[in-house]
């Protein structure tokens, strides 16, 4: 079955069902101060899950980290439009592989992001600008929620069609008798992961935030305004919340993957945020990106074919990845008494 075809289906599933309460007894979370616990992963997995351009160990500005989202790695993600894009400008990036592509507890996927961002900032010397993709934009916020020693090595953090508090569609995509995979139960609305990694505070002083959004959405909802799933609040970071049609009114057709993939107006909105202090200003963004097609890097003529790939894995991820009746548990870290 096409992609859009089980995305349409969840969502209309997603109308009927009803929004999960909290807890009852909300559970208590660690300080946002409180050191973070020592990686479970093995380094030789971590390392290995790490892949930078030649000019990031002798950068003269702050390397890109490229998160993916979920089914995909980061060249399936991001290898036929922001690798190309950047390699042209000759910005240094690197890109972390998350287990299972994705798909296995984001909790662990959590450490191969907080290993990235210290190696990343190691061999470098310089501050970190994450971007993340869907869930590729929690692991980053959960690892500077619970490993506070890495705020001081982030700049930016930019966050495309990011599930920073949940999906209701993908509550339709979870059905209790089926289950899902365990980084789709972690992407539900009001999940107990979501609830952690928002817990005390949703940004931090010293980062700049970014949240790229776009209304029509058919993945990550609510997302109508600057209160939606994707948007960040409060916390002390400097915070630009934006939709696509802020600045293009007329894009009204702005899908989940495109936001993250090969819309032009996301990607002048990132890269105002990687080439400007503090977060994206989106009256800089320039008019004429509304009459674009593609963001640089992607080939017009390839397009097609790229993308079908692309639609390609994520459906065979979401037919056959195992699934699980529950969310994992959340890791004892996050709470006040560990």
């Amino acid at each position: 079955m096409r992609l859009h075809r089980v995305l349409a289906a969840a969502a209309l599933i997603a109308a009927a069902i009803a929004v999960p309460a909290p807890a009852a007894a909300a559970p208590s979370f660690a300080p946002v101060d409180r050191p973070g616990p020592e990686l479970t992963v093995p380094a030789a997995e971590l390392a290995k899950s790490i892949t930078c351009t030649a000019n990031a160990a002798v950068a003269t500005e702050d390397v890109v980290l490229f998160v993916p989202g979920t089914t995909l790695t980061p060249q399936q993600d991001f290898g036929w439009n922001w690798f190309r894009a950047l390699d042209r400008l000759g910005r240094p990036y690197c890109a972390v592989t998350l287990p299972d592509q994705a798909m296995s507890d984001a909790q662990v996927s959590a450490e191969y992001v907080v290993n990235a961002i210290r190696h990343v900032h190691r061999i470098s010397g310089r501050q970190v600008d994450v971007v993340g993709h869907s869930q590729g934009g929690t692991e980053p916020r959960f690892a500077l929620r619970f490993w506070p020693d890495l705020r001081p090595m982030v700049d930016d953090y930019v966050g495309l069609g990011a599930t920073n508090h949940g999906s209701l569609v993908i509550n339709a995509m979870c059905p209790p008798v089926l289950g899902c995979a365990p980084a789709l139960w972690q992407q539900t609305l009001n999940s107990a992961y979501t609830r952690a990694m928002n817990s005390g505070q949703e940004t931090f002083p010293g980062i700049s935030y970014t949240a790229v959004y776009t209304r029509t959405d058919e993945f990550v909802q609510p997302n109508l305004d600057d209160s939606g799933t994707t948007s960040l609040r409060g916390g002390g970071g400097r915070i630009t919340n934006v939709a696509v049609q802020d600045v293009c009114p007329a894009n009204v057709a702005g899908e989940h993957l495109a936001v993250g993939t090969y819309d032009p107006t996301a990607y002048a909105i990132a890269m105002d945020a990687l080439t400007h202090p503090g977060p994206a200003d989106p009256a800089r963004v320039p008019r004429e990106t509304c009459g674009q097609l593609f963001m640089p890097g992607v080939d017009p003529v390839r397009f097609a074919t790229d993308y079908a790939a692309l639609t390609g894995v994520i459906a065979e991820q979401l037919a056959l990845h195992g699934r699980v009746p529950a969310e994992p548990p959340l890791k004892p870290y996050v709470f006040t008494t560990r």
